[in-house]
């Protein structure tokens, strides 16, 4: 993507820059940081003896006994017997609903929550809120209720921002989702007056880097009380692995980068609730709640706001699969109408200039067949032999006739250089060979509004958060208007046209199988087949006739005149026949100078007179090939009996034509 921004631009230097914060993001070790956020306190407690291996060094500050006394005791000594006693069944390595505990130490009460976490046991203590405000059970269930009534993406968003604007009480709320490419947009805001909205903005995609994004997947929200103060250090006991090895992925207290520390100042927030979206294992969004001052939600609410996040997420997924379901069956009635308008004969490059063509199956400019290596197009396209040479690259760059992109410079720069004007392309094998089908749309220049200068003059240094988050335009050129899964339906076009022409070729072949190449007469084996429908019927009462001719004298006309001229005789026969012959009656060449017909249908007097005809026909001087010639036939009748199979019958016409001739040739007999 070339990105030019407002001021004097360094597209490169911007990708790489953020390629680099992305890497070291990638690097920063967030599930195991050492350290806690200092409104709580947490231990870590060894699963199969319950000694405390782990201890945060404010537990003096919280709990009333310092970390260094903790380690290496028994943790009934901290939380007293009975207490001890309710984390059996997470020592026991069985994941119990038993969050959150309520304790009591010193006169203050503590939400506590316990889960596992490898061969420990993380148990955190959280000080008790007075729930004043937060009437959780309740009032989250109202709020997934309303929000089920909506019917739309954009609607349930905006009702999401609005419903926990009002059970968390922040100043802002911001829903968004993320782009394909990672960076995220603000689809959704509740803020507080004097705030600047940030509605429609976009944020790049290091802001919430990818194993960020994995871990939201595991633990769905993310409570950030405060920004003033660093972390409180995870201390261990002597003999255990050092503080950094404990994995806090799934704790409340876990701390908080430096880095993003700063970034939340930078934005004026103290304090943030993260929610992660979530449909079919996949993150489909996010909500952020954001305060200007330090504040604390109880680990209840959290719970309940989890749940109502899921439910959100189910339900997000539900309107896009309809969404997608309905689309689909959009596009699949308008290839059906496409692929209508071929008929047996018509040729395939119809579908790129009849009522319908392929551009109303995938919007483009152009669009592009080749077939046979023949190159037939609609719209506005690259000249053929430029669509030559870019499928000449697609096959040495990847092996097959298969790509997609909305931004071809960027993803495929040599192969941009055969299609200058093009931004987007779709284009899909069509068969085993080098044939292809293939769309084009060129570039659409946009705009993206940011929260915040991306460029480096924003930041401390090139990796640091940005200094400000005023809002920064900039113009995005290079890139074509995003396919949006339109690909498989390009495949799936691709396959049926690739049904089309396999179902072409067998019906070729069987009527190559079926007829003779000479006179375009069906052959023995087509007369055999029709002759068995025909002895069915007869089986039910129906009359079958059969005709067997065989031309007098023939063989003359090969030896003295030659065969180019024998081959004409038969032509002009067959021509004769087919004239005199009744519209329902099939005629077949069987070989040489042999013709019959099937007459269905027939009485035997019937078929006499119709064999009768056929003499008389073929008798009659002709001119085929440049010669003059005259030439007779014998033609034997035989009619069906109940016991006759096909080639009994077929025996008995056969047996009917010789005693024709055996009478003198140029008659009938039966």
């Amino acid at each position: 993507m070339n990105i030019i921004p407002a001021g004097p631009p360094d597209d490169e230097r911007a990708r790489l820059d953020e390629r680099a914060r992305l890497d070291e993001c990638a690097l920063e070790p967030i599930r195991t940081p050492g350290s806690v956020q200092p409104h709580g306190a947490l231990i870590a407690v060894d699963a199969t003896t319950g000694t405390i291996m782990f201890a945060s060094e404010n537990c003096g500050e919280i709990l009333g006994t310092a970390a260094a006394a903790l380690l290496g005791t028994d943790v009934a000594e901290l939380v007293g017997a009975g207490t001890a006693e309710q984390f059996n069944d997470v020592l026991l390595d069985h994941l119990a609903d038993v969050n959150p505990l309520s304790v009591t130490l010193g006169g203050q009460r503590f939400d506590v929550i316990v889960h596992r976490s490898g061969a420990f046991v993380v148990v955190e203590f959280e000080p008790s809120i007075v729930a004043t405000g937060y009437q959780s059970a309740p009032v989250i269930y109202a709020a997934i209720r309303r929000l089920a009534m909506e019917t739309s993406v954009a609607g349930l968003w905006a009702a999401v921002a609005h419903e926990l604007s009002q059970l968390t009480q922040f100043d802002r709320v911001m829903v968004y989702h993320f782009h394909p490419d990672g960076h995220g947009e603000v689809v959704a805001e509740e803020v507080v007056a004097g705030m600047e909205p940030y509605l429609g903005l976009h944020y790049p995609a290091s802001d919430i880097p990818a194993q960020a994004r994995d871990l939201y997947l595991s633990k769905l929200s993310r409570l950030i009380v405060s920004t003033a103060q660093d972390g409180a250090a995870l201390l261990a006991s002597a003999d255990s692995a050092p503080a950094t090895s404990l994995d806090l992925g799934l704790a409340e207290l876990r701390s908080v980068s430096s880095a993003h520390l700063q970034f939340m100042r930078n934005m004026g927030q103290a304090s943030t609730l993260s929610l992660s979206l979530v449909h079919d294992g996949q993150l489909v969004g996010m909500v952020t709640c954001a305060h200007r001052t330090p504040h604390r939600v109880p680990f209840l609410l959290r719970q309940g706001l989890e749940i109502l996040a899921n439910q959100v997420g189910l339900q997000l997924g539900s309107m896009r699969q309809v969404q997608r379901l309905t689309e689909q069956m959009h596009l699949r009635a308008l290839r059906v109408e496409l692929l209508a308008q071929l008929d047996g004969t018509t040729d395939i490059a119809a579908l790129f200039d009849g009522d319908l063509t392929v551009l109303d199956l995938i919007p483009a400019a152009g669009a592009a067949i080749r077939l046979a290596g023949t190159i037939s197009t609609v719209g506005v396209v690259p000249a053929d032999g430029h669509l030559a040479s870019f499928a000449k690259g697609v096959l040495g760059e990847r092996g097959a006739l298969s790509i997609v992109s909305d931004c071809l410079g960027e993803d495929h720069p040599e192969l941009a250089l055969s299609l200058p004007a093009v931004a987007g392309v779709i284009m899909v094998p069509l068969g085993t060979g080098d044939d292809f089908l293939a769309w084009f749309r060129p570039e659409v220049a946009t705009t993206i509004t940011w929260l915040g200068d991306q460029r480096e003059s924003n930041r401390a240094t090139p990796l640091s958060p940005r200094n400000s988050f005023s809002i920064w335009t900039q113009s995005v050129t290079g890139r074509s208007a995003a396919w949006q899964g339109l690909e498989s339906e390009a495949g799936e076009l691709a396959r049926d046209l690739e049904g089309v022409l396999l179902r072409r070729a067998e019906s070729k072949l069987a009527s190559v199988a079926m007829h003779d190449p000479l006179t375009g007469l069906p052959n023995r084996r087509y007369l055999m087949l029709q002759l068995e429908h025909a002895l069915a019927k007869h089986a039910r009462g129906e009359q079958v006739a059969l005709l067997f001719i065989d031309l007098d004298g023939f063989k003359t006309i090969n030896d003295t005149r030659g065969h180019d001229a024998g081959d004409a005789v038969l032509v002009h026969t067959a021509e004769q026949i087919l004239a005199t012959v009744r519209a329902q009656d099939t005629v077949c060449r069987i070989g040489g100078d042999e013709f019959v017909v099937l007459c269905e249908d027939t009485t035997p007097i019937e078929a006499e007179v119709v064999a009768g005809r056929i003499v008389d026909a073929i008798r009659q001087p002709a001119y085929a090939a440049g010669n003059s010639f005259s030439i007779t036939a014998s033609v034997g009748v035989a009619v069906a009996g109940f016991t006759f199979s096909a080639l009994e019958l077929l025996h008995e016409a056969d047996a009917a034509m010789y005693r024709a001739k055996a009478l003198g040739r140029d008659q009938t007999s039966r």
